[in-house]
């Protein structure tokens, strides 16, 4: 009885399948379905003997006429194209005339390419250099060390007036043009050490840092009140210029002064302070070295006397 019942099962569900209806092949409606091709409102016509630029041509024609006009814009001119394809200097200036890698030098090479350009730095150390190269419009700080430099120009500085530091040590420099760092509008620090300087150009109010130790300015090669109006400027070196005096007057601002290894051999008592006005005092300068000089700092005990510190030298 089981058995019976199991197959008249199996046979009424065979059979409800098998009548269950198969749903007719889905057709997909569109407005052009039925319409050939050649009868299409868009030009997409294909034909096999034209070649690939042509049709694609023709392509083009089927935009619509504001993208037409979006995509149609006026060839670049010529001036566009040689803006585009002008490269830029380090500074951002054109190249135009004196090439990507600065200007030229006079021995036909670009000045970083000769030197060492980081950023707004250019270094030319130990170059073997007879004159000051041309530097990009804005070169910051300036370093050229251990070369053969005779004379400084007036124009070898001209128009730099992102120019901070310059330091020139241990060149040949026997001559300096009066205008070549005046005009400089940044300028706060100079080094001019071992040098065969004999007279000390005009410098700009902007220094902070001066540095001409180891020339040759003697006696004459500091012009009277030089550095009266260097409101700004904090060192002050002088060492091993066979100096006979102490250049004055000496700006407020100044905090050191290195007058080493000179011919000094007197001090005037207000050098440094105001006999006149015994509540005067000096805070800033407090390192004073006059050691190696022919003077005896005993004989001027009220020079001193403004001073937060003694200077250095011979007290006896």
């Amino acid at each position: 009885m089981q058995t019976f019942v199991n197959v008249f099962l199996g046979f009424f569900i065979f059979e409800s399948v098998g009548a269950a209806s198969i749903p007719d092949t889905i057709i997909y409606d569109s407005e052009f379905y039925d319409i050939p091709l050649e009868e299409l409102p868009h030009p997409f016509i294909y034909d096999g003997n034209k070649q690939f630029d042509q049709v694609e041509a023709e392509i083009g024609t089927a935009l619509p006429s504001i993208i037409q006009e979006k995509h149609s814009s006026a060839p670049l001119t010529e001036e566009t194209e040689d803006e585009a394809s002008t490269p830029k200097l380090i500074d951002g200036s054109s190249a135009q005339g004196s090439g990507v890698l600065g200007p030229q030098t006079q021995d036909g090479l670009p000045t970083c390419l000769l030197c060492t350009c980081l950023g707004t730095t250019v270094y030319c150390d130990d170059r073997e250099l007879d004159a000051v190269p041309p530097l990009p419009k804005k070169t910051t700080y300036f370093y050229s060390r251990y070369n053969r430099i005779r004379k400084i120009r007036r124009n070898d500085f001209a128009n730099l007036n992102n120019l901070k530091r310059i330091d020139l040590t241990a060149n040949f420099i026997s001559e300096i043009h009066k205008d070549a760092f005046r005009r400089l509008p940044q300028l706060q620090e100079l080094v001019l050490c071992d040098n065969r300087i004999r007279q000390l150009p005009e410098l700009p109010s902007t220094l902070t840092f001066l540095d001409v130790s180891k020339n040759r300015l003697g006696r004459r090669g500091i012009s009277n009140e030089a550095f009266k109006d260097l409101d700004e400027l904090q060192h002050l070196y002088i060492t091993d210029n066979n100096l006979d005096h102490i250049p004055l007057p000496l700006p407020e601002s100044l905090q050191a002064l290195h007058l080493q290894n000179n011919n000094i051999q007197e001090m005037h008592e207000e050098t440094f302070c105001k006999m006149r006005d015994f509540t005067y005092v000096r805070r800033a300068l407090e390192d004073i070295r006059l050691d190696g000089n022919p003077i005896n700092l005993s004989k001027t005990p009220y020079a001193y006397i403004c001073l937060p510190r003694l200077p250095v030298g011979n007290l006896i």
